[in-house]
């Protein structure tokens, strides 16, 4: 693609607690356009694995498909100058009321670049032991903790629901090379 392009005006629409939405104006060699892009700090998710190679999960409830789904554990870098691994370690606790000994970062993704620049990283946890959850906000206050073996989440795969990117991800970078 030889047309380069580039931002030329940002717009504010939106501020909220957890993205901002910009209009920008791009423009390149021939023409212009206008984009609506959900500005986001970053995230983190962690893929916790047990003794017995289960997954932990945790299941709750997500307004903007008004069902309970299965996620792993994750949050927005919203502490300021707090490194994805410690935001990880974070998340672990808050959610799942654990901690783990063994950390590995199994890589970076942008979450869906056509609206939104966020970018995910994902972890995977090890020497997992359990501890008290500390959740936050409502949808992870009636949350449920499950750990779910790998052919209890190949079903979800497999199943009629569509699955939560992150897990997915997340799961088959553990599957796929595993230095434990």
């Amino acid at each position: 693609m030889t047309t380069r392009f580039r931002v030329a005006a940002t717009t504010p629409l939106l501020q909220s607690v957890v993205f901002d939405v910009e209009r920008r104006l791009v423009v390149g060699a021939h023409s212009s356009f206008e984009r609506d892009v959900v500005v986001h700090a970053g995230a983190v998710a962690v893929v916790a694995v047990d003794t017995l190679d289960r997954v932990g999960v945790i299941r709750q409830y997500r307004a903007p498909f008004d069902r309970v789904t299965y996620e792993i554990p994750a949050g927005t870098l919203d502490h300021p100058g707090e490194s994805t691994l410690a935001a990880a370690k974070r998340e672990l606790l808050e959610e799942m009321g654990c901690r783990a000994s063994r950390w590995r970062r199994l890589g970076r993704f942008m979450v869906s670049p056509g609206w939104t620049d966020q970018v995910m990283t994902i972890y995977e946890a090890r020497d997992v032991v359990m501890g008290v959850r500390d959740p936050q906000g409502p949808e992870e206050e009636q949350s449920r903790v499950e750990w779910l073996t790998p052919e209890q989440v190949s079903r979800l795969f497999t199943g009629t629901q569509p699955v939560d990117a992150t897990l997915a991800l997340g799961v088959l970078q553990v599957s796929r090379g595993s230095s434990h």
